[in-house]
């Protein structure tokens, strides 16, 4: 019977797919979230001239808390990007934009496992805006606004 070989990047991307659907959502998680839009910048290892750009509006009722993007690099092993102690920590200062970088600490590929370190770039701006304190925090789809209205 075959016996499909082992694939460490299939393997961790699955994990961390069921990681990422396992956690609330943001608005669940982050009361006084009004709307958040990100900005995202690629950059190979060493380069400075963008690989390619990402802006974002999130839908909060349902992207989730557990808030990761995938490494450009479709070789990459065990890396990705997790910005969700970035959100976390913008919220809880409640920040409006927050920016950053993170550097992708997976394998280059599955022969570079253990040797050499995957190391895209990823940039990224965090805009948010936030309930004002006593603002409803209003309906997050069209399904709960009926359902309240009657």
């Amino acid at each position: 019977m075959y016996e499909p070989k082992p694939n460490p990047r299939k393997e961790y991307r699955e994990q961390e797919g069921r990681r990422v659907e396992d956690s609330a959502t943001i608005a669940q998680t982050f009361h006084s979230l009004k709307s958040l839009t990100l900005k995202l910048a690629y950059f190979r290892p060493g380069s400075f001239t963008r690989n390619s750009e990402i802006k974002y509006t999130v839908n909060l009722a349902h992207a989730k808390a557990r808030f990761r993007f995938n490494c450009p690099n479709d070789q990459c092993v065990g890396g990705d990007y997790d910005l969700s102690a970035a959100l976390a920590n913008a919220v809880a200062a409640k920040e409006t934009t927050q920016s950053g970088e993170i550097i992708c600490q997976g394998w280059r590929c599955q022969t570079a496992i253990g040797t050499i370190r995957c190391e895209h770039t990823l940039k990224y701006t965090l805009t948010a805006a936030y309930l004002e304190s006593g603002e409803p925090a209003g309906f997050l789809d069209a399904d709960a606004a009926k359902v309240a209205v009657g």
